[in-house]
């Protein structure tokens, strides 16, 4: 094909995205005539020529292809979203912004999740995520109203002794023999005494909302998270989050199974009849996910009992 074509299907790809809006490859390929896999090669050098943008959303498995300014058009595609994921963009969208330290695990990985929708950023050390079409500077200004109005509280104006408390303190008949000194240290006397009987001002410590001490390993997570994804396993909840073990309810197949995840090389016979006792409670089938190989006796085991057929007691 000679050069000169090549330039006018990409043109002419840019141009139908930016006359219908954000798409997918089918429907551009439909569009100029030409099979997914050369319409997809086209797409992929004007990514890299940064003509086009991709989203992080997938329509099925494909992405949604955009030219820069597109992106609030992206909404309408929400509903492809995954139930955890749409129930993490409707709830932002109506708040606008969220602290990441008061979700709930499952919005938090969620929030991560939807990048198209969920943008992050730090205030004061703190993680926001703010709804992508709400500036930053919004969360600002929010704040700001949002701060309660302090009234001061009216304290006494101190006032310099008069001469008759000056008199009380000091045992002479008349005020004129006192000299400047004598009152002077009278006088700071006088202001000690009124000190100590101010009322203390009591402090109250606030906690701060949100808080938490749980610990977890956010690497872990993510690392957990993305085996899933590329095995086309749905996270569908929660239901532990330590430092180093995770338990999710999750979907496979369409069938749904609980799956405890640890970060250590071995797992332990401790672990996989802790996760057999919590996988029976909930009435699911579950899996085991570990850093590294079962130990050999363990995987020995599993695979003698694979064809089991019965074990009784004899007498």
């Amino acid at each position: 094909m000679p050069p000169q074509d090549t330039t006018d299907i990409r043109d002419k790809i840019v141009f139908s995205i930016k006359e219908k809006g954000p798409t997918i490859p089918v429907f551009i390929a439909k569009e100029i005539g030409l099979s997914i896999l050369f319409t997809s090669a086209f797409l992929s050098e004007l990514l890299s020529e940064k003509r086009l943008k991709m989203s992080h959303m997938r329509i099925g498995s494909s992405p949604l292809y955009f030219v820069e300014g597109q992106e609030p058009m992206l909404e309408k595609f929400s509903h492809h979203l995954q139930s955890k994921e749409k129930e993490a963009f409707t709830i932002l969208k109506e708040k606008k912004f969220m602290k990441d330290a008061e979700q709930q695990p499952a919005i938090r990985v969620a929030l991560r999740e939807i990048k198209d929708f969920a943008v992050p950023f730090k205030k004061d050390e703190e993680l926001i995520w703010r709804f992508f079409t709400v500036p930053e500077t919004e969360f600002i200004e929010k704040i700001e109203k949002e701060k309660p109005i302090v009234k001061a509280e009216t304290l006494p104006i101190e006032v310099m002794p008069s001469l008759e408390e000056v008199k009380e303190k000091v045992d002479l008949p008349v005020m004129e023999k006192i000299s400047s000194s004598i009152v002077i240290e009278k006088i700071k006397e006088i202001k000690k005494d009124r000190e100590k009987k101010k009322p203390k001002v009591k402090t109250t410590t606030i906690k701060k909302r949100g808080s938490s001490t749980a610990k977890h390993d956010e690497k872990f997570l993510e690392r957990v998270k993305e085996f899933l994804s590329k095995n086309s396993i749905e996270i569908i909840n929660i239901e532990g989050l330590k430092k180093d073990e995770l338990l999710l309810k999750v979907k496979v197949n369409g069938i749904e199974q609980l799956l405890a995840a640890y970060k250590k090389n071995k797992i332990s016979e401790v672990e996989i009849i802790k996760t057999a006792k919590k996988a029976s409670e909930m009435n699911l089938k579950y899996s085991l996910l570990s850093m590294g190989e079962l130990p050999k006796k363990i995987s020995d085991l599993i695979g003698a009992l694979q064809n089991i057929n019965d074990i009784k007691k004899v007498g």
